[in-house]
């Protein structure tokens, strides 16, 4: 059974009484433990997209099904818990609780969590960025680099089957963005499904499955090793 099914997804957003399509139509898969990247300029729909499959938004018509259940079924509280439990997210401006150390921003997923050892399972995810030596720090003492390292970390705490990165590179420069793809391939090899949110090339050629879109339409989807494979090695943006 896959871990996300989308079937004949459309979403209309409604202002004073002007239907924008945003979302026309999309049918895909995605399996547990694939990176998949949702590639598009902006305004194709990936943010809108992600929001969906995230259990942020919910489609106008068309089914999502999460490991096999059909979420326009579940109520909010439902919903919630598969957010606390099941997801972790990360994003481009890294929302960071400000003048907090380290450890209270990666600890604050658990405030809700029927988890024990909090104490571990932070400093656990802490080290598994490699962040160990600021644990203490302030977030505004950090780099951009090490604030997205942070988020990263917090997103780990639920030990969730499901990640989303929504432009996680694009408030850092070339050599941060770097490191910051290598966590996540490292995540996805230890099995953790990731979908990745981005429009630049060079950020989504570590996923192993890209989806393009364009206005609200899916207009390729591919497995990135076999684009390499029929281009030398090389991979065509």
């Amino acid at each position: 059974m896959p871990l996300i099914e989308v079937q004949n997804l459309k979403k209309d957003y409604v202002n004073d009484e002007v239907i924008t399509s945003v979302l026309h139509g999309l049918n895909f898969n995605i399996d547990g433990g694939e990176f998949v990247a949702i590639m598009g300029p902006s305004g194709s729909g990936k943010s809108t997209l992600m929001h969906i499959l995230g259990f942020l938004d919910t489609p106008t018509s068309g089914d999502y099904k999460f490991k096999g259940r059909e979420v326009s079924n579940l109520d909010d509280n439902q919903l919630a818990k598969i957010r606390n439990e099941e997801v972790g997210f990360v994003f481009q401006s890294f929302n960071l609780l400000p003048k907090t150390t380290v450890y209270d921003n990666v600890r604050l997923p658990l405030l809700y969590s029927r988890q024990k050892d909090h104490d571990k399972i932070v400093r656990d995810a802490i080290e598994a960025v490699g962040l160990s030596p600021q644990t203490n720090n302030l977030s505004n003492q950090l780099s951009g680099g090490e604030k997205q390292r942070v988020a990263i970390a917090r997103a780990l705490v639920n030990n969730p089957s499901l990640i989303f990165a929504d432009e996680p590179t694009g408030n850092l420069d070339t050599k941060s963005g770097q490191a910051i793809m290598q966590i996540l391939e490292k995540l996805n090899d230890q099995g953790r499904t990731i979908i990745l949110v981005t429009h630049e090339s060079d950020t989504a050629r570590h996923a192993k499955r890209i989806i393009r879109l364009r206005d609200g339409l899916i207009v390729e989807d591919f497995m990135v090793s076999e684009r390499r494979s029929a281009n030398n090695g090389e991979f065509a943006k």
